[in-house]
C-alpha cells in the first residue's frame, strides 16, 4: 500500500545535511588530493520494477510511442519501444537539489516532439530545503537546462495527482503555462520555458487545503492551481491558443476560461460546485470538455465524485456520472480520451481502496458506461480484463483475500490513466505500486477480456532505508524499503518473486544479518498490527515473526550478534531492548538513552555499539549493559550512520553531521574509546565495506560522501588515505544518504540507497587494482584478443545516446588502449564520457584517459556518448583495438 511518503529521509534532509556552507576543512591546503573520477562504473537497478506512486502518464500527441511518467519522489522517465521499458531522465540531479526528484508536472511538447519539460520540487514546505524549478530538455530529457522559480512545487504533496499543471500550447509552443501551489496562481512562460511570470489578472489562486488543522505546512497547504487544458481547435500553426481552461483547488470555483490566449480570464459560467476538478480533457473534435470531480484532492482521500461534459460550442453542462453520486464512495479521476475516436472516454475511481479500484468506460461521450468489473451476486464478480503479473509477482503482495477483494488488485490511487492517441488498445495507468498496462483495450468492447500487465520495467521507485550484503549464502543483497517492506536478491537482474513476508512491514527500517553466520537476519519495520521485529534462519528466505516489548510503535534500529546468538532492538516508542535467541523475551538495556542508533561487532558477539546525539555506547555484554565512550568531537545530531568492519573486532567507522557543526568521517580502531576524524572527507552521510582490491590489506571502504569539495559516490582501497569518485554527474540520483554497502564477494561492486530511484548497484571496470590506474599512453600496443559490445541505449529524432564496452579477452593486460571504428551513415559524436575521442569524418578513435589504461584480462572497460543521426542510424560493424580486430556482440 502506498502511504504519504513523508520518510525518514526527509526529518535528515531537514535536519541540515544539505544546507549551509561547506566544511571549513574542505579548504585545508594539508588535504590530500582527491580522484574525482579514477575508474568507470556502470550503473543499474536492482530490479524491483515500480514500487511507487505514478501520478501521471504523458503521450506526445504528434509522434507515436513517445511517452513520459512522472512519479511523485523518484524522477521522469521516457517509454522505450524497442524494449518496451521506462529509461530514467533526472538521475543527474545532485545532492543539494535533492527535492527536484519530484516531479509534480510533465509536458511533451507537440509542435517540436524533441522538447519536453518536468515541473520539479518534492514539497512546499521547510522540508524541501530549495525552492521549485521548470526543467527543459531539447532531447526528450536526454539533458537538462533549468529555470529556478520563486516558489516550491510539491511532487509528494496532497493533491499530486491532479494534473497536469504543466502544458504547452499545442498551436505556439513557445508559450507555457504552469499552475502553482501555496496560493501562488497562474505562470506563464513565452519564450519555451526560459523565463516565467505570474499571470497577474487570474482571479482565483485557489483555497483548499486538506487539512486545515495541521501545522507542519504539508496537510494545511493551499493545493493552488492543478490543470491547464487548451483547445487547440482555437488556434493556428504559429498563433497562440484563444481558449485555454484552467482548474483550481476551489470547490465552488474550480474551472476558469480565457477565450483570448490568456488575456483575460472567467470563471465558467454554470458549473458543478462542491467538488475539486481532479482533471479536464478537451475533446476538440466533438467540442466536448470533460471533468472528473472529487470531493477530495487525493490521491489517498476522496469519498463522492462525479463526471461532467462540457459543451464548448453552446456552454452546456451535462453530468455523465457512471453511478448516481450517492452510490460514490470514491472521487474520479484518470480521465482520457481516445483520439482515434474521441466519442471513447474513461475514468477511474481513483480513491476506491476497497476493494479495489473501478475502471470506466463510454463509447458515446459518456452518455452509457461499463465498468472493468461488477458483482454477479454480491460477493462474486465478473471481469472484462485478465491480470498477468508474472513479471511482477510480488503485485500480489503475498495476499490470499476473501472475496469480493482480489490479488493483485486492479489498483489504487489511480490518478492517472491514458489511452495511446495512436492505438486504441494501449492503455496505460498508475497505481501506488506500479505502472499497469494493456495492448488489446477494445476487447472491452466486443465483450471479450482485455489483459492487464504491469508496463513498468525500468521505472524504479522505492525508498531505500537500509541494505546489507551478506557474505555467503543465495541471497546477494536484502532491502529495507518503504511502503512495500523489502525484498531478497538472489538475482540483480530478476525481480524477486515477492517482497518480505510474515510477517510483512508497510516499510521496513532496518536489518541485519550475523556476520559469521549470515543464514541468520532480523529486520524491523513498521505495521499496522502485530509484531515489528521478524527473523529469518535461512538467508531471508523465509521468515517468522518475533515478539514485539511493550510500547514499541515503529522499527526503529537492530543489530543482529555476530555469530546470532542474541540482538539488541532500539525500536521507536521503546528504549533499546536485547534478547538472546530470537527475542521471544525482551529486557530493558542500560546505560543507553532511546532512540540510540544501534550495530554490533562483526567479530566478538557480545559486544554492541550505539549512538545518540553526539554520543557513542559501548555494551561488552550482549546489550545488557551500555557504557558511554569518552570520544568527544562527534557529531551532536542523530543524522549519522556507523558500521563495524567485518574481520576485525573494535573496528568501526561512523559517518555524519550537519553542516553547522561537526560533519565528515570518523574512525575507530578500539571499539569505540577513541575516533580519528579524516580530513580529508569534508561531509560523509553513509560508510559501507565491500570485498579488498587484489594486494590489499583492508576491505573496500565506500562513502556518499562531499570530498575534494565535489558531492558524490566515494570508493577507498586504502583505509581512507585516497578516495576515488565512482559516480559521474549523469549519476546522482538526489540523495543517496540513507545506507550503503559493498559486494563481500564482488569487488568494486556498491549498492547505493537513493529516496525514491530504488536499489542503484555499481560494478566497476578495475580488475581489482584498487583504481591505481596506470598507463594512459597514447600508442598503446595491446596484444590478443577482444570484444566489444555497442548498444544504442536511447534513441530520438536527431539523436542517441550509446554505450561501448570494450573487453580483453587476451591473455595479458593492456597498459593503455585505442578502440578505432567508422561510422556508416554519418553520425557525429556530440558528447563523450570516460575516453578521449577524435572523429575525422566517419572515423573514430576513442582512447583511454589517465585513470582507465590498465584492463587486465578477462576484464572491461567502458565509456558513452551522444551523438546525431540523419536517415538511419547503422550501428559500426568492425572495431580495433591498435591493429588488432575485435569481436562484436
Amino acid at each position: 500500500m502506498r502511504r504519504t511518503r513523508i520518510l525518514t529521509a526527509v526529518l535528515a534532509l531537514a535536519a541540515g545535511l544539505l544546507a549551509g556552507s561547506p566544511s571549513a576543512l574542505a579548504a585545508n591546503a594539508n588535504v590530500p588530493k582527491v580522484a574525482l573520477a579514477a575508474d568507470t562504473y556502470t550503473w543499474h537497478n536492482a530490479r524491483i520494477d515500480g514500487g511507487g506512486f505514478v501520478p501521471g502518464i504523458v503521450f506526445n500527441r504528434k509522434e507515436k510511442n513517445l511517452a513520459y511518467a512522472r512519479t511523485d519522489i523518484g524522477g521522469a522517465y521516457r517509454w522505450q519501444e524497442s524494449t518496451k521499458t521506462w529509461t530514467p531522465l533526472l538521475d543527474s540531479v545532485g545532492w543539494d537539489d535533492w527535492g527536484h526528484t519530484g516531479v509534480v508536472g510533465l509536458a511533451s511538447d507537440s509542435v517540436d516532439p524533441d522538447k519536453v519539460y518536468a515541473a520539479v520540487g518534492t514539497y512546499t514546505n521547510s522540508w524541501d530545503p530549495t525552492n521549485g524549478a521548470v526543467l527543459r530538455s531539447g532531447d526528450r530529457g536526454g539533458s537538462w537546462q533549468k529555470t529556478d522559480l520563486p516558489f516550491k512545487l510539491g511532487g509528494n504533496m496532497p493533491g499530486r495527482g491532479m494534473g497536469e499543471r504543466l502544458a504547452v500550447d499545442p498551436n505556439k509552443d513557445s508559450v507555457l503555462y504552469l499552475g502553482a501551489p501555496s496560493g501562488k496562481g497562474l505562470w506563464r512562460s513565452t519564450d519555451s520555458g526560459v523565463t516565467w511570470s505570474q499571470v497577474a489578472n487570474f482571479p482565483d489562486v485557489g483555497n483548499y487545503v486538506q487539512d486545515p488543522t495541521d501545522t507542519s505546512g504539508y496537510a494545511n497547504d493551499n493545493q493552488g492551481i492543478v490543470w491547464v487544458t487548451f483547445d487547440e481547435s482555437t488556434g493556428t500553426a504559429g498563433s497562440a491558443t484563444k481558449t485555454i481552461y484552467v482548474g483550481v483547488a476551489d470547490q465552488a470555483n474550480a474551472v476558469y476560461r480565457s477565450t483570448d490566449a490568456g488575456a483575460t480570464w472567467s470563471r465558467v459560467a454554470g458549473q458543478p460546485t462542491g467538488y475539486l476538478a481532479h482533471k479536464g480533457v478537451l475533446d476538440a473534435v466533438n467540442g466536448y470538455l470533460y471533468i472528473a470531480y472529487s470531493d477530495k484532492g487525493g490521491p489517498y482521500d476522496g469519498g463522492k465524485g462525479q463526471l461532467w461534459r462540457y459543451a464548448t460550442a453552446t456552454g452546456t453542462w451535462t453530468d455523465i456520472s457512471p453511478v448516481a453520486e450517492t452510490d460514490t464512495y470514491y472521487g474520479f479521476s484518470g480521465l482520457t480520451v481516445d483520439r482515434q475516436h474521441p466519442g471513447t472516454v474513461m475514468a477511474t475511481a481513483y480513491s476506491s481502496w476497497w476493494p479495489e479500484t473501478q475502471i470506466f468506460r463510454s463509447t458515446d461521450s459518456g452518455g452509457t458506461w461499463t465498468k472493468a468489473w461488477d458483482y454477479t451476486s454480491y460477493p462474486n464478480r465478473a471481469n472484462r480484463y485478465t491480470m498477468d503479473v508474472s513479471s511482477s509477482p510480488w503485485l500480489t503482495f503475498g495476499a490470499n483475500p476473501s472475496p469480493p477483494e482480489q490479488a493483485p488488485k486492479l489498483g489504487w490511487m489511480t490518478e492517472s490513466l491514458e489511452i495511446d492517441p495512436f492505438d486504441s488498445n494501449r492503455m496505460m495507468y498508475g497505481t501506488g505500486a506500479t505502472l499497469y498496462g494493456t495492448e488489446n483495450l477494445t476487447n472491452w468492447d466486443s465483450g471479450g477480456q482485455f489483459t492487464v500487465k504491469p508496463m513498468v520495467r525500468g521505472l524504479e521507485e522505492t525508498a531505500v532505508n537500509d541494505l546489507a550484503a551478506p557474505p555467503s549464502g543465495g541471497a546477494q543483497l536484502l532491502s529495507a524499503l518503504g511502503d512495500i517492506g523489502g525484498f531478497r536478491h538472489t538475482d540483480l537482474t530478476k525481480v524477486p518473486s515477492m517482497m518480505f513476508t510474515s510477517p510483512t512491514f508497510t516499510t521496513t527500517t532496518s536489518l541485519d544479518f550475523a556476520e559469521t553466520d549470515p543464514n541468520t537476519v532480523v529486520r524491523v519495520g513498521n505495521v499496522d498490527s502485530g509484531a515489528h521485529i521478524a527473523f529469518s534462519t535461512d538467508n531471508g528466505a523465509n521468515w517468522f515473526a518475533g515478539t514485539d516489548p511493550s510500547g514499541v510503535s515503529g522499527g526503529g534500529t537492530v543489530a543482529a550478534a555476530a555469530d546470532g546468538s542474541r540482538f539488541v532492538w532500539s525500536p521507536a516508542g521503546a528504549g533499546v531492548q536485547y534478547a538472546s535467541g530470537f527475542g521471544s523475551s525482551w529486557a530493558a538495556s542500560s546505560g543507553i538513552p532511546a532512540g540510540a542508533t544501534v550495530e554490533s561487532d562483526r567479530v566478538d558477539a557480545k559486544t554492541f555499539y550505539g549512538f545518540k546525539s553526539g554520543h557513542f555506547y559501548v555494551s561488552s555484554d550482549g546489550g545488557a549493559t551500555f557504557t558511554t565512550s569518552t570520544a568527544a568531537g562527534l557529531p551532536a545530531g542523530d543524522s549519522v550512520r556507523f558500521k563495524a568492519l567485518p574481520g576485525t573486532k573494535g573496528d568501526v567507522w561512523l559517518a555524519g553531521g550537519a553542516s553547522d557543526g561537526a560533519y565528515g568521517l570518523w574512525h575507530s580502531t578500539d571499539g569505540g574509546a577513541t575516533f580519528a576524524k579524516l580530513a580529508n572527507v569534508d561531509q560523509a552521510d553513509t560508510i559501507g565495506f565491500g570485498k579488498a582490491a587484489t594486494g590489499a590489506s583492508y576491505q573496500t571502504l565506500y562513502t556518499s560522501a562531499k570530498i575534494g569539495g565535489v558531492r558524490g559516490i566515494f570508493r577507498s582501497t586504502d583505509k581512507g588515505a585516497t578516495w576515488t569518485r565512482i559516480n559521474d554527474d549523469a549519476h546522482q540520483w538526489g540523495w543517496t544518504g540513507a545506507a550503503i554497502t559493498g559486494d563481500p564477494r564482488v569487488y568494486g561492486r556498491v549498492y547505493v540507497s537513493t529516496n525514491g530511484r530504488g536499489v542503484v548497484y555499481g560494478d566497476s571496470s578495475d580488475a581489482g587494482d584498487g583504481g591505481s590506474g596506470g598507463g594512459g599512453g597514447t600508442d598503446p600496443t595491446p596484444t590478443g584478443a577482444c570484444t566489444v559490445t555497442y548498444k544504442i541505449t536511447n534513441q530520438w529524432a536527431g539523436g542517441f545516446q550509446a554505450d561501448v564496452q570494450l573487453t580483453n579477452t587476451g591473455s595479458t593486460a593492456w597498459n593503455g588502449w585505442s578502440l578505432g571504428w567508422s561510422f556508416a551513415d554519418g553520425q557525429q559524436i556530440g558528447q563523450l564520457w570516460n575516453a578521449d575521442y577524435t572523429q575525422s569524418g566517419a572515423a573514430v578513435t576513442a582512447k583511454n584517459v589517465s585513470w582507465n589504461g590498465t584492463v587486465a584480462a578477462g576484464s572491461s572497460v567502458g565509456f558513452g556518448f551522444t551523438g546525431s543521426w540523419t536517415g538511419v542510424n547503422t550501428k559500426p560493424g568492425a572495431f580495433k583495438v591498435g591493429d588488432q580486430s575485435c569481436t562484436v556482440t
